[in-house]
């Protein structure tokens, strides 16, 4: 996770008294309410927040709805093209996320909502897997009981488990994600952090480029606030609390929700071809994010400027395309997915790489994630599949 940060007020040590205004306190006993929020056990990043309430005041719980996820059977091994561009609106950012490709480690869902929330709840809380959301279009406000962020188009908005939330967006219609949850904590890669934690110079990015909450919220008000929990993958909960979940006063630590823009990565680049790790933004137990920004190419006289065909014999490849045109590729499109998949080759399409020698530089930018095991294809995401992509490299 990101780099230490604090927020509001606190008292001077861990685990200490916390006193407030007996007068305006819960039951009179004059005290705000130290709540612990970690990973992996107690041994990795935490945060310790402040309530003006105790955060375990829960006055009804009831089962909200199960969304089972739909397997595509019976596939043979081949590569894939996932046309998601027009896929219609539906649902808000939470029920309307429409997984298209998982496994243990990860689910991948696109996201078009047609309103900022259903009826019957208020906030959100992802109680079994981080939440990667990137913003494919749109912008507005992450409000969490860590306060309020900004996002912004082609952000990554990285939200820990068992945060409560909600997406304000400036406009709903403009809304539009790739969601990726997370059964693993999401990290910034250990090679790009000196032994002290701090990152590296010459590390892609920077702790500048990481972007937590700004402003506490710190509801201090009592009555019926629902609250959809998803867990286990397709099992929605409602919670219905006694006081507003966003009564927090203060908090510090290195576990909270936070924006990195895509356009922030800062690529590297050689005299030929690099492999794909120099584009790695975040790694999680099970697969890595990449990045493939706007960057100038290889700039030896005869360097091929596409990558080499390859087998992928440990990884399913599978990219997100977001805007301009994709230099190894053809037919793709923003929305695009590619899936190359462990076991079979890929590479450049015919007449890439000839071409390639033309240009420069390149303006895509792509999101990929590799996954250490296969990902199964859902019924929705085989809708959006090109039957004839396997064939795509006869010409």
């Amino acid at each position: 996770m990101p780099f230490y940060r604090t927020l509001g007020a606190m008292p001077r040590k861990h685990h200490l008294k916390f006193p407030r205004d007996p007068a305006t306190s819960y039951k009179g006993e004059g005290l705000h309410y130290e709540h612990i929020i970690t990973t992996e056990g107690f041994d990795r990043a935490y945060s310790i927040v402040y309530h003006l309430r105790p955060p375990t005041m829960v006055k009804k719980v009831e089962l909200f709805r199960e969304q089972p996820t739909k397997v595509a059977a019976h596939l043979p091994l081949r590569h894939h093209h996932l046309k998601s561009a027009g896929m219609a609106r539906a649902g808000d950012p939470y029920t309307g996320r429409v997984p298209l490709m998982f496994n243990a480690d990860i689910t991948c869902s696109r996201c078009r909502p047609a309103k900022v929330m259903e009826a019957g709840y208020e906030f959100y809380r992802n109680g079994a897997n981080d939440d990667v959301i990137f913003v494919f279009s749109g912008g507005g406000w992450l409000e969490s009981n860590f306060g309020k962020l900004r996002y912004k188009q082609d952000d990554y908005i990285v939200i820990p488990r068992g945060t409560i939330y909600r997406l304000v967006p400036d406009d709903i219609a403009k809304e539009d994600y790739l969601i990726l949850e997370s059964t693993h904590p999401v990290r910034i890669p250990e090679r790009y952090r000196h032994p002290e934690g701090q990152m590296r110079l010459g590390a892609p990015y920077s702790e500048r480029d990481i972007h937590g909450p700004t402003e506490i919220i710190a509801e201090d008000k009592d009555g019926d606030y629902a609250i959809l929990v998803k867990d286990r993958g397709s099992r929605f909960t409602r919670n219905i609390m006694a006081s507003h979940p966003f009564d927090v006063v203060g908090w510090d630590g290195a576990l909270y929700p936070f924006t990195f823009n895509a356009n922030d990565f800062e690529p590297i680049t050689g005299t030929v071809h690099l492999p794909p790790p120099i584009h790695q933004t975040f790694e999680i137990k099970g697969y890595v994010i990449c990045t493939f920004a706007p960057r100038y190419l290889d700039h030896h006289p005869e360097a091929i400027k596409v990558p080499w065909a390859h087998d992928n014999t440990e990884a399913d490849e599978v990219l997100f395309y977001v805007r301009g045109q994709f230099g190894s590729r053809k037919g793709v499109e923003p929305g695009s997915f590619t899936l190359h998949p462990q076991g079979i080759p890929h590479g450049p399409h015919p007449g890439t790489t000839l071409k390639s020698f033309e240009h420069t530089r390149t303006e895509e930018l792509a999101v990929m994630f590799d996954t250490a095991f296969p990902l199964e294809l859902t019924e929705q995401a085989l809708a959006m599949d090109d039957p004839n992509y396997p064939l795509s490299w006869l010409g």
